[in-house]
């Protein structure tokens, strides 16, 4: 077999029986945050552009879109994926190369079980898979390094596990991996210098390509079955030579990810705990802060700190407020929190984060950097009226360390979606995604089609 079809194999032979009992809830508490903040995301002037297209252009209305109305599968995917995608709030995987975001999976596959009038099992099974796959992929093929974006591991994870979700046999699951993986290689330029929309559409993108590659599969079309080892593959042009035998891995990706407590790129989630640290205490006054100096790992201060990705401190639009350390820690000292309204337009404008945030300096250190992945670390110093503050983090709450369990996750939905939905349907979703072993994949899907996106005076009613 070529490799595309062990994995194929592997896919296709996949069982929900095959996670134990924590990794079953940790996937369910990714579905519900997932959920959660794509419902948060309802008002986003990017989302509802892309609900008008999607409304205007119209589809088979096979699967729900989340607020309201039915469409083509992967359009359904696309939009389901831009919502939660959209306030960069989701899980994420973190290797020592890549990182990724797997419940960026959820919104295809989503929308491939609704098709087939799947079971809640089916669906926790194909999403399992995709994660299984984004993270092994994110391991050992990592690719930012070499100018790509991170969905291109997941155009396989995707197409895999919507695919699975859609039942077909393995032949086919195979041609839908390597169509979606031949097609959907994509320029990490997305993530670098000025910011756009594209940085959270980028995956949404892909998924809705991934679909489409599937249910072409799923009519007899094929792709190129040598797509990871052969001539001018995925090997020989991109990663280079790796390895995975599909034989020996399980379905506990999912206990790898960890689970955002702020608003806020992952790597800056234990900076984040510091700067709420030192602001909690007696004494602290953020008016008079003179210099704000964080040492981290050598992939923050990268990618959100200044570094090849772009300057940090020239910060206009929600995208790069929350790829921006500078704006995040300044943001935090001032408000007290990194939540979604910490990325209205009015606040990033406002003059006191702008000039706070020229105050902060972030700097790689090759000691925080050697306990990267395992760690977060974070050393910020903070100096006001000739005194210097200083709190180091190497963890927070959401980490393998201090994993989220139902509650907290729970708490977390309900802070997100308050706006946007009322307790009865809070409760609904939370009971539904609680047992969704239990129930057909159309009890989800109706109430997250019951949602109604109200207008900016309703939602201040809840």
């Amino acid at each position: 077999m070529t490799e595309v079809q062990e994995l194929a194999t592997f896919v296709e032979q996949a069982r929900l029986d095959d996670l134990n009992e924590r990794a079953l809830e940790q996937l369910k508490i990714r579905v519900l945050d997932t959920i959660g903040v794509a419902i948060a995301a309802l008002s986003a002037p990017p989302v509802a552009a892309i609900r008008s297209l999607v409304a205007e252009l119209g589809g088979c209305p096979r699967s729900t879109l989340i607020g309201g109305g039915r469409s083509g599968p992967d359009r359904a995917a696309f939009y389901n994926g831009a919502l939660s995608r959209y306030l960069d709030f989701m899980d994420s995987y973190i290797a020592a190369g890549e990182t990724c975001h797997p419940s960026d999976n959820l919104g295809a596959v989503l929308a491939a079980a609704e098709m087939r009038d799947a079971s809640g099992t089916d669906l926790l099974t194909a999403l399992a898979v995709a994660y299984q796959i984004h993270t092994r992929l994110c391991d050992v093929a990592p690719v930012r390094d070499k100018g790509f974006d991170h969905t291109t591991q997941g155009a396989y994870a995707t197409a895999a596990g919507v695919a699975k979700a859609l039942a077909l046999p393995s032949a086919q699951i195979a041609h839908a991996i390597a169509m979606s993986g031949t097609a959907n290689n994509a320029l990490r330029v997305t993530r670098t210098g000025a910011l756009s929309h594209w940085k959270g559409l980028a995956y949404p993108n892909m998924a809705m390509s991934a679909t489409h590659a599937a249910l072409l599969a799923s009519r007899g079309i094929t792709g190129p079955e040598t797509v990871f080892e052969g001539v001018k593959g995925f090997k020989e042009v991109i990663t280079g030579p790796f390895r995975i035998d599909w034989r020996q891995e399980g379905l506990e990706g999912v206990l790898r990810t960890i689970v955002k407590r702020h608003n806020a790129e992952i790597h800056a989630q234990s900076a984040l705990d510091a700067a709420l640290e030192i602001r909690a205490r007696p004494g602290f006054e953020v008016a008079t802060v003179s210099a704000i100096r964080l040492k981290t790992f050598a992939v923050a201060h990268r990618i959100i700190g200044g570094g090849e990705e772009g300057d940090k401190r020239i910060v206009r639009t929600k995208e790069e407020a929350d790829h921006s350390l500078p704006y995040m820690l300044a943001v935090a000292l001032l408000d007290g929190e990194v939540q979604p309204e910490q990325y209205e337009p009015e606040r990033i404008a406002a003059e006191d984060v702008q000039m706070l945030l020229q105050k902060v300096t972030v700097t790689a250190d090759p000691g925080l950097s050697a306990q990267f992945p395992q760690r977060l670390p974070a050393d910020l110093e903070i100096e006001m009226n000739k005194a210097v503050l200083h709190a180091r983090h190497d963890d927070y709450h959401g980490f393998h360390t201090k994993p989220l369990d139902w509650a907290a996750a729970r708490r977390k939905f309900d802070r997100v979606t308050s706006a946007f939905t009322s307790p009865s349907e809070r409760d609904g979703l939370s009971d539904v995604i609680a047992t969704l072993e239990e129930r057909p994949v159309a009890a989800l899907t109706s109430l997250l089609g019951d949602i109604r996106i109200p207008s900016v005076e309703e939602r201040t009613s809840f």
